[in-house]
């Protein structure tokens, strides 16, 4: 009886010392992971990286991750020319491969989101005197954008400064944002001496998005743009 009871204890005592090994050595990994993002360019700022699945180590035999899940706050994307803050980044990476020398990874599938605030959103619409050529009557210098507000489900509201030019709606076609539907009406149109006509649709292509994703959706919400990600076969590291 004794011996049994021994043997057990033992048994505790060793699973223990292999599961707390195994949670060292992920949280080893997670950090090289974190610093191997921002060096690869995939991240413009370090993350917060979590290896999920247990035990870890098996993972690393297999050379092949079950999941990891990527976070942060504050990175930065743009359009080449512009860059502005996306906020709230998480990411969900499935079926994460690893070379054998730990200097690349690809991932099997990837999915994301992240939030873009109305007021920096403006920074990557063109100013309004590329919209309103012809606008005299209306009060814009040179450097007046177009400026985007939440608007209700599926729909965002815009104006040039103090003058709204109404409801349109916002949506994605690979990485590039398109916002139209706008109309010029009412005072906006008397303002700058134009009959009440639609807008040209504004755009821009984000480059250089986060993790190595791609966009795939783009959601009106009431503090800014969500911006949702994907990908399959993605080059994480390397």
């Amino acid at each position: 009886m004794r011996g049994w009871v021994k043997a057990t204890i033992g048994l505790a005592v060793l699973a223990g010392v292999l599961v707390g090994a195994d949670r060292v050595a992920v949280g080893v990994a997670e950090d090289e992971a974190a610093d191997q993002l921002v060096k690869s360019g995939r991240m413009s700022q370090r993350p917060d990286v979590s290896i999920e699945g247990f035990p870890f180590l098996t993972q690393v035999v297999s050379m092949k991750l079950d999941e990891v899940r990527i976070s942060a706050d504050g990175l930065t994307v743009g359009d080449g020319s512009h860059q502005v803050a996306l906020h709230s980044f998480r990411a969900k990476l499935s079926g994460v491969k690893v070379s054998d020398n730990k200097s690349s990874a690809t991932v099997d599938d990837g999915s994301g989101t992240g939030l873009i605030s109305y007021a920096d959103l403006s920074q990557l619409l063109p100013p309004a005197s590329q919209l309103l050529p012809n606008a005299t009557g209306l009060s814009m210098g040179g450097n007046t954008r177009l400026t985007l507000s939440y608007g209700g489900p599926g729909k965002i509201k815009a104006a040039f400064g103090p003058v709204p030019v109404g409801e349109g709606t916002v949506h994605s076609q690979g990485n590039t944002v398109t916002a139209e539907g706008f109309r010029l009406t009412g005072v906006a149109a008397v303002l700058a001496g134009l009959s009440s006509r639609p807008l040209e649709p504004v755009s821009f292509t984000l480059s250089s998005l986060p993790a190595g994703l791609n966009l795939s959706e783009v959601t009106p919400k009431e503090d800014g743009l969500q911006l949702s990600f994907v990908g399959k076969g993605v080059k994480l590291i390397g």
